[in-house]
């Protein structure tokens, strides 16, 4: 098949762990035909869609992990899957590319489907869940915002559409920074904010749980670092081998359907505890730290997902 990837630059990535570079790994093992765009050079030309970049080759050398060959601009249509992967943040630029892949999708094949994708950015599609997920607010007025944490203590307060960590604030029962950190993120964001109630447990670790098509394929574990709240790896979370628990599983049984009937094939899910925290579905990490930790093919998953579909 021929496969697309649009994504950020792939110039700087971490080839041990990042996720899209192990997924055209795999793709590559496979025979089909790779190729590579920013979202940037992704275009609307009088009724086609179109993508300036390059034929791609990956190879596991670091710093010579990416040979690209001659810069083109290719019909999309002609593609049997495009792999939308650039990271958040989430913002107009993001949801634009997500119409316009839109307009070829299902006849390409998009992973994720980028209409549900669209409508399901991480912290919001588990509002539809809230026996799953933690005491959760979503306000922009400062007024709601503080009750809730008079009602809750000690929360988590981060920006609505936020990724990787970034802003993500701890407001103990003593702390006096709310407002301030309000008036921070309304000074430059017109976005909500999203405030939940802390869960001790992140102390032991944020658990990553990967679902291929709906279905889990296991787990792991992201711990803080010495002194930090946050556990995302982007920040200096450490990852360890962990198991699937009941609840996991619990959990994983009430959004699979979902997932799968929304063309969300692969994606990642928090789990702080008993409680679901994010349904991340935009770019989701954590192939290649399962793989080393379970001995299992993600990639090669979600291949036979896509391969089936295309069928």
């Amino acid at each position: 098949m021929k496969i697309a990837f649009q994504m950020d630059p792939i110039g700087p990535i971490n080839i041990n762990a990042d996720s899209t570079f192990r997924i055209a790994e795999e793709a590559q093992k496979r025979g089909h035909e790779l190729f590579y765009y920013t979202p940037d050079h992704l275009a609307y030309q009088e009724g086609r869609l179109t993508a300036r970049g390059y034929p791609l080759t990956v190879q596991r050398v670091k710093g010579d992990h990416a040979i690209l060959g001659e810069f083109q601009e290719v019909d999309l249509a002609d593609f049997d899957v495009i792999w939308l992967r650039q990271d958040p943040p989430f913002d107009m630029h993001y949801i634009t590319t997500t119409h316009l892949l839109d307009m070829v999708h299902p006849s390409t094949l998009v992973v994720n489907d980028p209409f549900w994708v669209r409508n399901y950015p991480e912290k919001l599609l588990v509002l539809n869940f809230p026996d799953l997920t933690p005491p959760t607010a979503i306000a922009r007025d400062l007024d709601t915002i503080k009750a809730f944490k008079a009602k809750h203590k000690d929360v988590i307060l981060k920006p609505l559409y936020g990724n990787g960590g970034a802003g993500v604030f701890r407001l103990g029962p003593d702390d006096r920074n709310l407002a301030s950190l309000h008036e921070l993120f309304t000074g430059f964001s017109r976005e909500p904010l999203i405030v939940q109630k802390f869960l001790p447990d992140v102390s032991n670790g944020d658990k990553r749980v990967i679902l291929i098509n709906g279905d889990p394929v296991g787990a792991i574990n992201r711990v803080p670092a010495a002194g930090e709240t946050r556990s995302n790896m982007h920040v200096g979370g450490r990852p360890e081998k962990v198991g699937l628990t009941e609840r996991d599983l619990e959990i994983c049984a009430k959004i699979g359907p979902l997932l799968r009937e929304k063309g969300q094939v692969f994606v990642g899910i928090d789990v702080i505890g008993d409680y679901l925290t994010e349904i991340n579905v935009t770019s989701p990490t954590g192939i290649q730290e399962l793989e080393r930790f379970d001995g299992i093919n993600v990639a090669e998953k979600i291949w036979q997902v896509i391969e089936a579909k295309r069928a």
